[in-house]
């Protein structure tokens, strides 16, 4: 029994030896076959990885061929897509650039403290509107546009401000180098175009010429006033000032351009250059044919400026300027860039700058502190700018009631001397009267003659000043644009063109204001009005046609005008009308200026010099109408 019990023994130890050999043998075999098969796999990975290598080497050496037959030394700065596709971004509070690798140039310029029309952000480059490219030829033979060429981007700071660095490169130590630098809280960009070891590159007997174009986008409510004031405009060395047609396409050639500026209406994109462009071939075009239609661009720029080596190289010190049409700081650059701005040419201009731009930012600031609106400031603008020509509409009033006053001594010269061979003797009796009565016919004209430098520059004051853009009023959501009340989609083809497919309120008002204006103005006028003489256009008739004309002509023009210039004019000759019935019945006594012509009469007279070659002209010109009266009979 125990041999039998050891034997068992031994036997289920032999057993389990066997056992665990035999699972060790199993798990070992397990192990190895997956370690096999992961070789197997990274194999053929490693493979395909050396064929994809062998297909890019293949691939990279077409093109590389091809870039070399097409650019020549410039097929160092050919890449390929998801290089092309790079951009690099500089920000600052007001203004967001992003400028890409494929050209070196601005892609998107956005205004971050403006809205478009719609509410959206800003944009005066974006969506391919915008092209900046220098085109030269290589000692090669090869024709270069760098707009299509990959530039290697760097960024750094100087200072505060944000520096990229986009250099197009023949090799590490030759290239075109793009520089832009952005500064805190400012729309000026300083930008520079130079060339390194290019000389034996660049083949200095081709022309090398800058193109930059632009497509202006819609940023305004009406797009058809906001094409009226969108314009390219240049300032020569000479320190003169012009611009392209704002109504159809117009193109100049012009020499030593020392900007260039592409005014969207309240913002403008300008080139500025420290050396004048020998020549630029400047071209606008207008894209609106039909407002109701073209929705979305106003007007297409280009500018084609050739570029001048200095000892082999091309070295340029430009500015950009991508921001607001504001006048102060516009002039704060000292370049003449606030000419963008079309606040009228000579005394209207003047006007502009000198007093209403100073009043208009004045009285917002102050009203900025009661929150103020807009049309606040411009009721209060019109008070003022009415009582300061107040002096002038009395003047003018003055010189009515003394006409009227002598008007019965000069119906008695008119019928003394009636008919047309007496015109000449009529008019000399009447030149006497008034003068001997200390009257200037002239009195009543000049006052008014002196309003329309007024009339004039308001009329440009209102347009651009951005202030006003998308500030609301009563019912009117933008005060420099229209604002409408009624609006339809039937096109009316004469009616839509002319007035638009809208009603708008506040022209409504001028218009009834300024035709009681002028109905009182010419009433006054009328009843001293002499009779209408043979052969002489009858002037009541014709005042009382513009009496109803003007009106209606100020009704139709200025249906799609700023709101806020037909504020100014309805508040305005409410002002008038007011400032008249107080002078009428509470200042100018007709029997005072009687009795003060009566002392005048007394009173002996110098006649000037420039009166005694008239009273002499038309001595003369009376003798002869005597002599040709004689020699009839």
């Amino acid at each position: 029994m125990e041999e039998k019990k050891k034997l068992d023994i031994t036997q289920l130890i032999g057993f389990a030896l066997i056992g665990a050999v035999l699972v060790w043998y199993t798990m070992s075999s397990k192990d190895k076959a997956p370690a096999e098969e992961t070789a197997k796999t990274e194999i053929v990975n490693t493979n395909n990885s050396q064929n994809a290598t062998d297909n890019t080497i293949v691939t990279d050496s077409t093109l590389q061929a091809e870039a070399v037959k097409k650019y020549g030394n410039f097929a160092y700065a050919v890449a390929s897509g998801t290089e092309e596709e790079g951009t690099t971004t500089l920000e600052s509070d007001v203004l967001k650039l992003v400028i890409a690798n494929k050209g070196g140039q601005i892609v998107e310029a956005r205004l971050k403290e403006y809205d478009d029309y719609q509410k959206n952000p800003l944009y005066l480059i974006k969506d391919q509107n915008a092209d900046f490219n220098i085109q030269f030829g290589t000692q090669d033979n090869k024709l270069i546009n760098t707009k299509d060429l990959i530039f290697e981007p760097s960024t750094s700071k100087n200072g505060q401000n944000q520096v990229a660095s986009f250099k197009l490169k023949v090799s590490n130590t030759q290239y075109l180098e793009y520089r832009y630098e952005l500064k805190p809280n400012d729309y000026m960009i300083d930008f520079s175009v130079r060339s390194v070891g290019l000389e034996n590159v660049i083949n200095s007997n081709n022309q090398i010429n800058l193109e930059w174009n632009l497509t202006a986008k819609r940023q305004e409510k009406s797009i058809k006033y906001e094409n009226q004031m969108t314009a390219l405009h240049y300032e020569k060395e000479d320190g003169k000032f012009d611009d392209l047609s704002v109504a159809s396409e117009d193109e100049e050639t012009e020499e030593n351009v020392d900007w260039i500026g592409y005014k969207q209406h309240f913002f403008s994109t300008i080139l500025l250059t420290n050396t004048p462009f020998e020549k630029a071939e400047l071209k606008s075009e207008s894209l609106v044919k039909d407002a109701l239609v073209d929705s979305l661009v106003t007007k297409s720029f280009s500018t084609t400026a050739p570029l001048k080596l200095t000892n082999g190289a091309l070295s340029y010190n430009m500015g950009l300027y991508i921001g607001p049409n504001i006048h102060e700081n516009l002039a704060s650059y000292n370049k003449g860039i606030e000419n963008v701005m079309n606040l009228g040419w000579g005394i209207f201009g003047w006007i502009n700058r000198n007093v209403f731009i100073p009043i208009f930012h004045f009285l917002s600031g102050l009203l900025n502190g009661f929150n103020g609106s807009y049309g606040v400031v411009i009721i209060l603008m019109t008070l003022v700018v009415r009582l300061l020509m107040s002096p002038l509409v009395y003047k003018s009033y003055v010189s009515s009631a003394k006409m009227k006053v002598l008007k019965p001594e000069m119906d008695a010269i008119n019928a003394k001397f009636p008919g047309k061979e007496n015109q000449m003797k009529r008019q000399s009796e009447i030149m006497a009267l008034q003068r001997k009565s200390g009257v200037n016919m002239m009195a009543g004209c000049i006052p008014a003659l002196l309003q329309m430098p007024v009339f004039f520059a308001l009329f440009r004051f209102f347009p651009s000043e951005i202030d006003l853009r998308q500030q609301p009023f009563l019912w009117a959501d933008d005060l420099s644009s229209y604002d409408s009340v009624f609006e339809w989609s039937t096109h009316i083809p004469i009616l839509s063109s002319f007035y638009g497919n809208h009603f708008s309120l506040f022209p409504v008002l001028a218009s009834v204001a300024i035709f009681f204006y002028m109905r009182m103005n010419q009433g006054q006028q009328m009843s001293m009005q002499q009779p209408a003489q043979e052969g002489m256009p009858d002037m009541q008739k014709m005042m009382k046609m513009m009496m109803y004309f003007s009106p209606i002509m100020m009704l139709f023009f200025f249906n799609n005008y700023a709101s806020g210039l037909s504020l100014y004019y309805f508040v305005s000759n409410l002002l008038t009308l007011s400032i008249m019935f107080v002078i009428k019945n509470y200042v100018i006594d007709e029997e005072k200026i009687l009795a003060k012509i009566h002392e005048n009469r007394k009173k002996p007279k110098k006649t000037s010099k420039f009166k005694q070659r008239l009273d002499e002209a038309m001595k003369q010109a009376q003798a002869q109408q005597e002599a040709q009266k004689k020699r009839k009979k």
